[in-house]
């Protein structure tokens, strides 16, 4: 028998591995700690300014509802990713844009001071080649990227500021159309622009000549289709779904994957549980969520004592109305393994959503992301496939795009 024959080696690189989430067998650990594995969609840097919040120690899903954190990181074999600078849709007037745009700065800001502060642990990074020899050293990769270029007003100049300070990925829209573009989830269910407006087609230009890559994720698919056809460089989808999989605004349909791959983009899937599957409504929850997420403005300095409250608030949410139609690892799964039969492993890679609503059941926080491995190992893809999707085709896209920059 062929187990018989087996060196005392390859007995024992079958024996599971505890790695805190979940357990996985020591090849499949040994492999992904070969690979680079950065993810392209942390919304982290908003727990760095939670008052008492440490990056370096260890946090709990189900106590803090952080998902991601310097010990967790390890545990998870994440390497690090793009850490995004995140505003929320607001209105669209001189105000608005200055609040909003204060905010970034201030938010771009705390992810420089993580890096400053521990320099032994973190490290910035710029280039698609920064990536791997700060993985080797130990460290943990910090990109930074922007979810909704609301914060730029209507000076596109102003991004410049942000490339200053270390963005190389950048979105248009989020819930809302703003100045730039339509998003795919507006309340009014109605285009604004059809896609990309004049002042987003200066922002796109804008992009290309900085060396910026354009985030499609959130936009509506006209936007996208903007995208591919003025576009220097390739698009990046930072967080995003299948519609083959589930029919939802935020996902894409096959041919948008189609098209998408063939411009040399990428789309990165998300572990966002709203779009990976249709739920039961739970309209009592929403409504207490809605209250309490209301209290929690981006402007406003929680104090310690006000977070304590806001956590307690959200624990008694759970207890007195469970999420009972969650969506599953396997969902998630179903959403990535169709991308990868639609376009293959040269366009598909891995963008959860960490804090800023992704988790599902079975994949809770980074400590388990050794599972994605797993399965794709399982699913039958090589290990070249795998380290192309946990980081080769989003360095790819940055290498492009940093060589696309005008002379």
């Amino acid at each position: 028998m062929r187990r018989a024959m087996m060196t005392a080696a390859a007995l024992v690189a079958l024996l599971p591995v505890a790695t805190g989430a979940q357990e996985v067998s020591k090849k499949v650990y040994q492999l992904h700690q070969r690979l680079l594995t950065l993810d392209s969609h942390l919304d982290t840097p908003a727990s760095l300014d939670f008052p008492g919040w440490s990056i370096e120690e260890e946090h709990g899903v189900h106590t803090d509802f952080t998902q991601v954190d310097l010990p967790r990181m390890k545990k998870g074999g994440l390497d690090g990713g793009f850490w995004a600078i995140y505003t929320s849709q607001g209105p669209l007037t001189v105000e608005g844009f200055r609040k909003a745009r204060d905010f970034a700065l201030l938010r771009g800001m705390s992810i420089r001071s993580m890096v400053a502060a521990d320099p032994a642990n973190f490290a910035l990074a710029t280039k698609a080649s920064d990536a791997a020899p700060i993985a080797a050293a130990g460290k943990r990769v910090v990109y930074i990227s922007m979810e909704n270029a609301y914060p730029l007003g209507e000076d596109v100049s102003l991004l410049k500021t942000f490339y200053d300070m270390g963005l190389r990925v950048a979105g248009f829209a989020h819930f809302a159309h703003n100045q730039f573009a339509d998003s795919s989830t507006d309340p009014s269910n109605k285009p604004r622009y059809g896609g990309l407006s004049p002042l987003g087609k200066e922002l796109l230009k804008e992009m290309n000549r900085l060396g910026i890559v354009p985030d499609a994720s959130h936009s509506s698919d006209q936007v996208l289709d903007d995208l591919l056809a003025l576009s220097t460089t390739p698009i990046l989808l930072t967080h995003s779904g299948c519609k083959a999989i589930y029919d939802h605004p935020r996902n894409i349909d096959d041919d948008h994957l189609k098209a998408l791959a063939a411009k040399g983009g990428v789309i990165q899937m998300n572990a966002y549980g709203g779009y990976l599957k249709a739920s039961k409504p739970n309209p009592q929850r929403q409504k207490a969520l809605t209250e309490l997420y209301s209290q929690m403005r981006e402007d406003a300095k929680l104090s310690a004592e006000k977070r304590a409250e806001l956590l307690a608030k959200r624990r008694e949410i759970d207890r007195l109305y469970p999420e009972t139609d969650r969506a599953t690892f396997d969902d998630f799964m179903a959403h990535m393994l169709h991308a990868l039969k639609v376009v293959g492993p040269d366009h598909v890679g891995i963008g959860l959503d960490w804090d800023g609503g992704g988790g599902v059941v079975g994949l809770e926080d980074v400590a388990a992301i050794l599972k994605i491995t797993d399965a794709l190992l399982k699913a039958g893809y090589s290990e070249a496939d795998i380290a192309k999707i946990w980081s080769g085709n989003v360095l790819r896209v940055l290498a492009v795009t940093e060589a696309a920059k005008p002379k």
